[in-house]
């Protein structure tokens, strides 16, 4: 083996065992390159409009599909995954008697949580290797993240548009750092879904338009968490009890049967929301509503979001939207 083949393993070997002491469950690395096979992909779903009113996501096309446009130098483009999954107890029930939020939002807001270890991560890999150029990513710029976890061979896009693991499933968040320095890449792995179609005929609103496509305009987690506006009719009666996000294609998956329970403590909800009845939601005022979601990604919709999501549920009548 060449000397600089053994800098390199050696080096691939630091990081991954650093991420695991960090606590992710995984990591895969890729070498940063145009995504090619995604751009025309990308582009016909823009075309098609299935991003709704998140304009966002046709900004910066290029950067997206080229992470040596976001850092300059880029060589490789590692792959994080952290479990999220809460344990029975601190989950929601799943009767009907309750108003439910996605499993991801229970706890503090995972934006702060994976920041914070991916820089650790960063300035570790600075003391061990040397000058190391790079930036951290939580799914708040331009990256392709399962795209990239895919590439790693950290999972497989599945059909309902998440990335799955075998023996894991999909119940984690995805977070990158973009790095200039050379690494040993992992190859992905094939795809697991078969003939399976539970994803797509469990999706109440149709957003899983065909295996593999989102779209995400008509997705439950679009209308309670992005749309700014009033929730179109026409979907009425069509979110069960879910008023900020939607688990269902991810509980539904025969992989998330292997889900096992998270162990970050910043990921525990308030101790009050595992009991909340639905009564208890139609009555939140502005000052519960912030004891409960002080952290959370829940103030991303904030409680005048949360409220319009409750009426809409609940069949309550509309009220002024946009005050907080």
């Amino acid at each position: 083996m060449l000397a600089s083949d053994l800098i390199r393993s050696d080096r691939t070997a630091f990081i991954k065992r650093r991420a695991a002491e960090l606590g992710f469950m995984y990591c895969g690395i890729s070498k940063a390159e145009f995504l090619e096979e995604e751009a025309p992909r990308l582009e016909s779903w823009l075309n098609q409009n299935m991003n709704g009113k998140m304009a966002y996501m046709a900004n910066h096309f290029d950067k997206r599909l080229d992470p040596r446009l976001l850092v300059d130098g880029a060589k490789s483009v590692i792959s994080l995954l952290l479990n999220y999954y809460p344990a029975p107890e601190d989950q929601q029930p799943a009767d009907a008697d309750t108003l439910k939020i996605s499993k991801y939002a229970y706890g503090r807001d995972y934006h702060f949580v994976i920041k914070d270890k991916l820089k650790e991560l960063l300035q570790d890999m600075q003391a061990e290797i040397g000058e190391v150029g790079g930036r951290v990513f939580v799914d708040s710029a331009p990256v392709m993240d399962k795209v990239w976890a895919k590439k790693s061979g950290l999972g497989w896009v599945g059909k309902n548009s998440n990335l799955i693991t075998p023996g894991v499933g999909s119940f984690y968040f995805i977070a990158e750092l973009i790095v200039d320095v050379d690494l040993d890449y992992d190859g992905p792995i094939k795809d697991y879904c078969g003939t399976c179609t539970k994803c797509v005929d469990a999706c109440p609103t149709d957003a899983i338009t065909n295996p593999y496509v989102v779209d995400g305009s008509k997705c439950i987690s679009y209308f309670t968490i992005e749309l700014k506006d009033q929730i179109p009719q026409e979907v009425a009666g069509k979110f069960g009890n879910w008023v900020f996000g939607c688990d269902i294609c991810q509980d539904v998956c025969p992989w998330n049967r292997f889900a096992k329970p998270h162990t970050e403590p910043q990921f525990l909800p308030h101790a009050q929301l595992p009991h909340l009845k639905t009564n208890d939601w139609q009555e939140i005022t502005h000052e519960l509503f912030t004891e409960l979601f002080r952290q959370s990604a829940v103030k991303r919709t904030g409680y005048a979001g949360l409220t319009r999501n409750i009426r809409f549920v609940t069949n309550e009548p509309d009220a002024p939207f946009g005050d907080e």
